[in-house]
């Protein structure tokens, strides 16, 4: 393999695992934050003005009342850190894990369109990228359609790798697996070292340092770009 290949091989292959650990590390932070106290997160609040209280003299007769005075609320529970990222876990497996007596067509039909929106800006920023690098390493309108067609090939094998994993339960909405999570992206770099010896077939060296000085990841492209609507839904829980 070219040396410019290996190097593309090796950047992908850790890119796309340095996306699935800022994922897992990114919902870490904001529990972090969350349980942060206020003059932490944020400056110390403007004085609040103390109010203005007029007395005023009781009419003979009439009984005494205190001014100002208002009824307690009661005292609410603090949630801790477990708590919460209990609940969160809860709301992920209401979300994408399958629910009671829902059938695939079901779960693709209530989750699907939302993956398709949640991809959709990431996808176009992604397309545009890459047409600008093309243009910078002078790839042509053949080695474009080249690299798709060989791009399908590795998005179907993806996916398959991915339904196994979910199957497996490597994979899954209704527990915290951070082994398996990144056990699984560990398995996606034999897939994408054959994705990178296809490049390496189509463009040349030259063509692949251009584009990766342009600042282009394939890495990050290919897992944005890979059909993920096509999976297959989860087992129901159990």
């Amino acid at each position: 393999m070219p040396r410019a290949t290996s190097i593309l091989a090796a950047t992908t292959v850790a890119g796309i695992a340095a996306s699935v650990w800022l994922f897992l590390d990114n919902r870490s932070l904001r529990d972090e934050l969350a349980e942060r106290p206020a003059s932490v997160v944020a400056e110390a609040p403007p004085p609040v003005a103390k109010p203005v209280v007029v007395e005023t003299k009781p009419k003979p007769g009439a009984p005494l009342t205190s001014v100002g005075e208002r009824p307690a609320l009661p005292a609410t529970k603090e949630e801790s850190r477990m708590e919460r990222r209990q609940r969160r876990m809860e709301e992920f497996a209401n979300t994408f894990g399958r629910l009671e007596g829902e059938t695939d067509e079901q779960y693709k039909a209530r989750v699907m369109p939302m993956v398709s929106l949640g991809l959709a800006t990431q996808r176009m920023k992604l397309a545009e990228m890459r047409r600008v690098a093309e243009e910078k390493a002078k790839i042509t309108p053949a080695q474009s359609a080249e690299l798709d067609k060989a791009f399908a090939k590795v998005y179907d094998e993806a996916i398959d790798y991915t339904n196994k994993a979910i199957g497996d339960g490597q994979l899954s909405p209704y527990e915290r697996n951070v082994a398996g999570w990144l056990d699984y992206a560990g398995g996606l770099g034999g897939i994408l070292t054959n994705a990178n010896g296809q490049i390496g077939k189509i463009l040349d060296p030259g063509q692949v340092k251009a584009m990766a000085d342009a600042g282009f990841e394939w890495g990050e492209y290919l897992g944005v770009n890979a059909p993920w609507e096509n999976l297959k839904p989860p087992p129901p829980r159990k």
